[in-house]
């Protein structure tokens, strides 16, 4: 049986377990109203990353064929797991599955099918600002590695000239959960930080240095929302959604 793992893009399908055993219409090939004609729910589990889209997409797929498909927002990692134990029809994850990972997985081959592009952003809460800071990979790796602690470093300050940066303390927000979020962010930082890419790395799942950790991008944005001084990252829908300021 081939299984579909739904992984930023982000790698995500709408599309469950298939033994081989349905047949298309004849004269046709087969279309997703044809495949789920009897009427089956559909479950998967995974990234935070795209859910704002899928609960659309699967609300209105739901009212055109009568298939409902349940889906748990409960980040990368989950979804993997639940995948791979056979738990659920489908996965979705911001990261591919890695080698080791593959080879856990039970019941055959895992297909990746990329079904949506987003954006991972900085978020943070400073009121009263009166423009949108700028902050480089290396002052991100910095804030994130606990080396700069206050939002009027010389070295935030540097990069922002004519803003009055407050002296509050940062606190950093960071995944808690396994997360392609993280997978990206941290990837992204490596590339830009020789410090970062020695120490933490890169993945789903970080030893992190400072911070404190919430569960999905909707838990990482409403941390920082409700933190003055957070800083934090998430899909930008979550950032728009919560009127939260991008770096």
């Amino acid at each position: 049986m081939t299984r579909i793992l739904i992984a930023l893009c982000s790698l995500t399908l709408l599309a469950g377990c298939g033994d081989g055993s349905k047949k298309p219409a004849a004269g046709g090939t087969s279309t997703p109203a044809q495949a789920t004609a009897s009427g089956s729910d559909l479950t998967g589990a995974g990234a935070t990353f795209p859910y704002p889209l899928y609960s659309k997409w699967f609300s209105e797929y739901a009212a055109k064929t009568g298939v409902k498909i349940n889906y748990q927002s409960i980040g990368s990692g989950g979804g993997i797991r639940q995948l791979s134990e056979q738990t659920v029809d489908f996965g979705a994850t911001d990261a591919p599955m890695s080698d080791a990972e593959l080879a856990k997985a039970k019941g055959g081959a895992v297909l990746h099918f990329p079904t949506v592009l987003g954006a991972v952003v900085l978020i943070y809460n400073l009121p009263g600002l009166s423009q949108p800071i700028k902050l480089d990979g290396d002052a991100i790796a910095a804030i994130f590695q606990g080396q700069i602690t206050r939002w009027n470093d010389p070295r935030i300050a540097s990069q922002n000239p004519g803003v009055t940066l407050p002296a509050t303390d940062i606190l950093v927000v960071h995944r808690s959960d396994g997360s392609g979020t993280t997978y990206v962010f941290s990837d992204y930082l490596a590339a830009v930080s020789p410090a970062w890419a020695t120490k933490p790395g890169k993945g789903k799942e970080l030893q992190w240095p400072v911070g404190i950790g919430a569960k999905g991008n909707d838990g990482v944005a409403g941390q920082v929302k409700q933190t003055p001084g957070a800083i934090g990252y998430a899909e930008l829908a979550y950032a728009t959604q919560n009127h939260l300021a991008t770096a």
